[in-house]
């Protein structure tokens, strides 16, 4: 069977490496190659290359069978969808036979392009079927109670529970799955050999509502004869710590969910003669403690090598002082479901940069990058000798690391070595950290540069966006924003990946969403968090601070300015992939959203002063870290109001939703006509009622009141569209005002820096838009770089050379992605690469070239690229010797408009022809100062000249 599959893929290989027409590759299910999924009607995607310009998909057709044999035209026996007139190829429902819980559908595709010529067969993919129904789960929910309380600790950090069970496999088996979950952290192995990459799974939850299990193709761990199962338990999110963990009592609060991490799993084992047998976790399985002394995700982990009971992950160990693990009751209505994300593991290797000797037998390792994740260790020593790592961001000025900033996050590592005179090797399983810096005690001889390798870990996201310039700052400044966005993409979207929070801050990921869409393909990652979020969606129909939402402060509620990321989350996926699905699993849920704040509008679509200071006596976070007088949280709230209705009205008519449709549009209008009568004086400026707010203190930092006339009120009501287009010149003028009035400097918060850049381009100052960005002085972009950073930091002056660390542990973040949403400009405008159909259909290339005269400083040359889910858009420009050039990729089956910046008496060769002259384009038009080239497929180089 295996070879013959291998001679069919080789066979169809060849073929699709000599194929003419239209090819098609990259298959994926549900966002993924090759996944197990529950979904029903899974959706199948895959994209086109074709060596002819201008070539699109007129039709296609897909094939899904039982086997790689039966994947022809004549036996496909699941579905053939036959020759499907379309130009459709990604978000295609399976529609075929109904599938059961772990069939095997094995899928391939082939397009006939403009010509009406079909192309060969894709090469075959395939994905799997899940448990579909919550009783085919036959395990229990098995665990230990560790929990024995420390006198006198801060921190309660119990053992990791050790769980095993010897079966039998007869001879003949030819298939494996097992699958398995936790409420807690898990790790499991086979006759010793983990299952799976994946780290810190099954992934948190709201775990009353729901939990995921993976499913893992272990036929090659088996072996006839005794096999052991075997997994380590960690505390996790479920019954670890979590932010906010407040002192009670001189203890830190754990264990938000429950107590006691437990383990569900089952192997189901298929033999050749058709017979099945399946082994679950239930009371016969032994269980114990072991070298895991303690683990936190928050906290560490300490491992003590002296008690390893040697070989219990492997048949025959003696397991007779191990007792039976306690069986604990399922939740009726918690539901059991695949994984829909992108699993979590180990994305990069990194050395050590540098070390150094601090004296009394402690070094500092720089590992040169600031990351999310874990180190290795690599030692030698004596039994007993105690290595203790610490995790830091940044160091003092006289070379101590900087740990003030952990707040209640221990953030420490120990290993207790065993003395195994050929050296000893350790990693984590069950924790990580925010760090650039490690600090190293207990070594008895002195380290070298291999004694730690840095492990990044996050969800594994695929990278599809490039950036790259001819100015270094710009450049590290596009590796800090994805830096930043790995480190924090960890399973959810989390505000920050070192102190004592870590959660997935609603106002954070709606502000950046976007952005992360051309960093790295986000689709299944927001597929799981949207779901969280919904999930923690409160009564009242208000969106929450953070999703998933235990319990943490009785005061958090919701906010303007975070709450609608319950609305902003799920229409960028649709527009960066077409996703219409999200919207509609998600449309009650978005709709109780918009009639809370209807009702909490007082149905007058309008929030005044003060609307919102029953949950903050300010409003709501606001603008939050902004500078100088803050922009009321009020009007900025009406602003989303109106703004979330835009989303909703398109999103309604994504899915042929004519009546929301009508109502939602209507909505927005009204809002924008209660904020101009409210909020915009008779020239046109934003005003508010600074006396409406008490004293006039600002939320942070003691800013002297509140006022309308601010940076992010103008930045956000261009963006959002609240003004009419008659008045966007005005509110651009008074914006740019402002912006001289300080210095030439920005004073926006979280709320304000997104839409900043995008503001002024959009109203003719693109060159003030450039001078912001490419700015080093504070507080700016190119001020963090200047001054050491590898991440984008929470604060604009969290560290500078000359004053060290100005603000206090408590809010002084070095990962924090909420600023790098100026990514969306760097890519939206600053390479042009401009969206106008969802998933990328059709698209412009307008890029704003960066002003001439800036030196060093400036840009001459830029080049972007980003994998859609159609293919790889590219838009590269270079200015030199008064001449511009620009390259253009198109990607097959979409259409895109390129503006090419060209005066009056400007020279324009494409490919270096006459533009007029030249077949490959569909059309060309002057529009104001550019020529406009519709084009199709294929790579396009104009040259501009005077």
């Amino acid at each position: 069977m295996e070879k013959y599959m291998l001679s069919v893929m080789l066979t169809l290989g060849t073929i699709w490496a000599n194929a003419k027409g239209l090819v098609a590759g990259y298959l994926r299910c549900e966002y993924k190659e090759s996944p197990v999924t529950d979904v029903l009607h899974p959706r199948l995607s895959w994209e086109l290359s074709a060596a002819e310009n201008n070539q699109v998909q007129t039709a296609y057709q897909i094939l899904v069978a039982s086997s790689v044999e039966k994947l022809t035209e004549t036996h496909a026996d699941l579905w053939n969808s036959g020759k499907t007139v379309g130009r459709n190829t990604a978000q295609i429902a399976y529609a075929g036979k109904p599938l059961a819980s772990r069939k095997v559908c094995y899928w391939m595709v082939r397009s006939w392009d403009k010509n009406g010529v079909a192309g060969q067969w894709s090469k075959p993919s395939q994905w799997e079927m899940g448990l579909l129904d919550k009783s085919e789960w036959k395990g229990q929910w098995i665990g230990l109670d560790l929990d024995r309380l420390g006198k006198g600790k801060v921190y309660h950090l119990p053992p990791a529970p050790y769980l095993r069970k010897e079966v039998t496999i007869h001879s003949g088996f030819k298939k494996a799955r097992l699958y398995v979950t936790a409420l807690g952290l898990y790790e499991f192995s086979i006759n010793g050999r983990k299952a799976g990459d994946a780290f810190l799974t099954p992934g948190w939850t709201d775990y009353d509502k729901r939990v995921y299990y993976q499913t893992y193709d272990v036929t090659a761990d088996l072996r006839a004869g005794k096999n052991a199962l075997a997994s380590q338990l960690s505390y996790g999110w479920y019954a670890g710590y979590l932010g906010y963990s407040l002192l009670v009592k001189n203890q830190v609060v754990r264990g938000f969910y429950g107590k006691v991490p437990v383990l569900k799993a089952q192997l189901e084992v298929e033999y050749a003669d058709g017979k099945t047998e399946t082994f679950v976790t239930d009371q016969t399985w032994k269980a114990s403690q072991g070298a895991l002394l303690e683990s936190d995700l928050l906290n560490g982990e300490t491992y003590d090598a002296r008690l390893e009971q040697t070989g219990w992950n492997v048949a025959g160990f003696d397991d007779s002082r191990w007792k039976n693990p306690q069986v604990f009751p399922d939740k009726t209505e918690r539901k059991m479901q695949v994984y829909p994300g992108p699993p979590v593991k180990i994305t990069q290797t990194l050395k050590v940069v540098s070390r150094k000797d601090r004296g009394n037998g402690t070094y500092i390792f720089d590992m040169g990058q600031n990351y999310a994740g874990i180190v290795g260790l690599r030692v030698k020593g004596l039994a007993g000798d105690t290595i203790r790592l610490r995790f830091g961001e940044k160091l003092h000025p006289d070379g101590r690391l900087m740990t003030e900033n952990l707040r209640m996050a221990r953030a420490t590592d120990t290993y207790i070595l065993k003395g195994d005179p050929a050296g000893e090797i350790w990693e984590p399983k069950f924790t990580f950290h925010g760090f650039q810096y490690v600090e190293v005690t207990g070594l008895r001889n002195a380290p070298t540069d291999e004694t730690l390798t840095g492990l990044a870990i996050g969800s594994d996201t695929p990278k599809v966006g490039a950036f790259e310039t001819d100015n270094a700052m710009v450049n590290q400044l596009y590796s800090n924003i994805d830096w930043t966005q790995r480190a924090n993409y960890v399973d959810i979207p989390t505000d920050c990946p070192q102190r004592d929070e870590r959660i997935g801050w609603t106002g954070d990921a709606q502000v950046y969403v976007k952005s992360a869409t051309f960093n790295r393909d986000v689709a299944s990652f927001f597929t799981k968090w949207v779901v969280d979020l919904n999930d923690g969606q409160y009564e009242n129909g208000a969106y929450p601070l953070y999703a998933p939402r235990p319990n943490l402060r009785k005061t958090d509620t919701f906010s303007p300015g975070w709450m609608e990321a319950g609305i902003i989350c799920p229409y960028q996926i649709y527009r960066s992939y077409g996703d219409t699905r999200m919207i509609r699993d998600g449309w009650a849920d978005m709709v109780q959203f918009m009639d809370f704040l209807d009702v909490r509008s007082k149905r007058t679509y309008l929030f005044k002063e003060n609307a919102f200071a029953d949950i903050d006596p300010k409003g709501g976070f606001g603008d939050w870290l902004s500078f100088g007088k803050k922009t009321p949280p009020d009007m900025l709230a009406s602003f989303y109001y109106a703004y979330c209705a835009d989303l909703m009205a398109e999103m309604a008519a994504a899915t042929g939703n004519a009546q929301d449709q009508q109502q939602f549009s209507e909505t927005g209008r009204k809002v924008r006509e209660a904020i101009r009568s409210h909020y915009v004086d008779q020239q046109g400026r934003f005003k508010c009622d600074d006396k409406a707010y008490g004293n006039g203190a600002g939320y942070v930092d003691g800013a002297l009141g509140f006022t309308g006339h601010t940076q992010t009120a103008y930045a956000n009501a261009i963006y959002m569209d609240i003004i009419p287009p008659a008045d966007r010149v005005k509110a651009g003028a008074y914006l740019a005002e402002l912006l001289k009035e300080n210095g030439g400097k920005l004073w926006t918060g979280f709320l304000g820096a997104k839409p900043l850049l995008p503001a002024l381009s959009a109203t003719g100052h693109s060159d003030l838009a450039y001078k912001l960005f490419l700015s080093k002085e504070f507080p700016s972009w190119g001020f963090e770089v200047e001054n050491g950073s590898t991440t984008i930091w929470e604060r604009w002056d969290s560290f500078t050379k000359e004053d060290g660390f100005k603000y206090n542990a408590a809010m002084n973040s070095f990962s924090h992605y909420a600023f790098g949403a100026v990514c969306e400009w760097m890519f939206g405008n600053a390479a042009g690469i401009v969206m106008t159909k969802p998933g990328f259909e059709t698209f412009d290339i307008r890029p704003e070239i960066a002003p001439d005269g800036m030196g060093s400083n400036g840009i001459n040359h830029l080049k972007a690229s980003v994998r859609t889910i159609n293919g790889t858009i590219a838009s590269e420009w270079n200015k030199f010797d008064g001449k511009l050039t620009m390259k253009v990729t198109v990607p097959v089956n979409t259409l895109a408009h390129i503006y090419v910046p060209a005066g009056a008496d400007a020279k324009v060769l494409l490919n270096g022809k006459q533009l007029s002259s030249f077949t490959l384009v569909k059309s060309l038009r002057k529009e104001d100062s550019y020529v406009v080239v519709e084009a199709g497929s294929g790579r396009y180089e104009f040259t501009v000249s005077k």
